[in-house]
């Protein structure tokens, strides 16, 4: 699931620059820039509920866009340091354990397995905005 992940996302986030990094979808949507490094941040930041400390701090999670620049090159190297994260959890991780509950502030209870796979999904689902943005945006 995570090199499917991986994959998929790469369509979107090889094509990021900070050139395009301003582009929005319509003045309503979130820059390029913003939705890359918000990816970036809920990866790590959800990393401590596997017990691993965050290496960057909240800056886009539940905020909105206010047109602040974002380096690119940051918010890539951020992604890549998640999916370092979330491979050491899946080799590490007995089959076992990935029932072991978890408790969040924004599901409750929830099992390893159905966070990690809410990660994944939240990769995907801004992807695609990524995906459209470059495709539709200025």
């Amino acid at each position: 699931m995570l090199e499917q992940n991986k994959l998929t996302c790469s369509f979107a986030f090889e094509k990021i620059n900070q050139e395009n990094s301003t582009w929005r979808l319509n003045p309503k949507t979130a820059s390029i820039g913003f939705i890359f490094r918000h990816i970036g941040e809920t990866m790590n930041l959800f990393g401590y509920f596997f017990g691993f400390s965050p290496s960057t701090s909240n800056t886009t999670m539940g905020k909105e866009d206010k047109g602040d620049w974002y380096e690119v090159a940051e918010s890539r190297m951020l992604i890549e340091v998640g999916f370092q994260m979330l491979e050491q959890l899946v080799k590490n991780t007995a089959e076992e354990d990935w029932t072991t509950i978890i408790e969040t502030p924004f599901f409750g209870p929830v099992s390893k397995m159905r966070l990690f796979s809410h990660i994944l999904f939240h990769n995907a689902h801004h992807a695609g905005q990524l995906s459209l943005t470059l495709s539709r945006g200025a």
